[in-house]
């Protein structure tokens, strides 16, 4: 556990056996007079969770946008995939993004295309690959999430949950190893978002998908990391031993610093006074 932060000597990529797949570096970043981070650092290792916690306007979704390089920072160093994205070309960027999904607030879906379009939207305008290929692709991605039925549908004909797990399908399309959420079961009721966490789960552990969470539910958070999914035949959620358990790591940042890094028991054992407002 780190409070307020001695985070920035365990990111540097040589302090690992294991190379991260994404390090922030000391970042710091501004609009204007507004500071939004202020000397950021963390590493994200494969396969493991990253849940980003902190009040809106925390700095959690800059960080997403830093990691995709639709920001560069005014001062730090920021890796993913073991490139430099800070002082990255945006022609260069575009194929670091194919390694990297998104998964938007509220999923984010074109209204005028079918579920089916939506999740092959990249394949279709960015591959040459054979129709058929992406087809197969696509009812791929929608059996994964339970919804193949769902390929000729509209975004309208959607509940909330099965519109965000359809996002989580679309930005699979590349099969990136790394998927970034920001708030993804913002206003879903507690047994739908349960759903959606559900896929987080499953492509972690199952695809080897490392993933970073933005989120301000600690429920959702807390079942993200206390979980993992396994075949037997089938797919189940069960609960994560110990050892699975801490390899999620949960930063909580406070005014765009880091004022908390560490697991979901010390999170929870925390006495900083901040962190025990924020669990309650």
């Amino acid at each position: 556990m780190t409070i307020a932060s001695t985070a920035g000597e365990a990111a540097r990529p040589a302090a690992a056996t294991v190379e991260p797949i994404a390090v922030f570096e000391d970042v710091h970043l501004a609009f204007d007079e507004k500071v939004v981070l202020r000397g950021v650092s963390f590493a994200v290792m494969p396969g493991h969770t990253k849940i980003l916690l902190g009040a809106s306007g925390s700095g959690k979704s800059t960080i997403l946008k830093l990691m995709l390089g639709l920001l560069k920072p005014d001062a730090g160093r920021i890796w993913v995939h073991g490139e430099r994205v800070d002082t990255m070309r945006e022609r260069d960027l575009l194929a670091l993004r194919d390694q990297t999904g998104m998964v938007f607030q509220e999923g984010a879906l074109f209204d005028s295309l079918t579920v089916g379009g939506n999740v092959g939207y990249k394949l279709y305008g960015e591959t040459d690959l054979p129709e058929e290929e992406i087809q197969r692709r696509i009812e791929e991605l929608l059996g994964f999430i339970g919804l193949d039925e769902y390929l000729e549908r509209m975004p309208s004909e959607l509940s909330g949950g099965q519109r965000r797990r359809v996002a989580i399908a679309r930005a699979m399309a590349f099969k990136p190893k790394l998927l970034l959420y920001d708030e993804p079961t913002t206003g879903l009721d507690p047994l739908t978002a349960l759903t959606v966490d559900a896929e987080i789960v499953k492509l972690r552990d199952l695809e080897d998908v490392t993933p970073v969470v933005v989120t301000h539910q600690l429920r959702d958070a807390f079942y993200i990391a206390g979980h993992q999914a396994i075949r037997d035949p089938g797919v189940r959620l069960v609960p994560a031993p110990p050892e699975k358990v801490a390899e999620a790591d949960f930063v909580m940042l406070r005014e765009g610093k880091i004022v908390f890094e560490g697991s979901a028991d010390e999170l929870r054992c925390a006495s900083d006074p901040y962190l025990r407002e924020f669990l309650s």
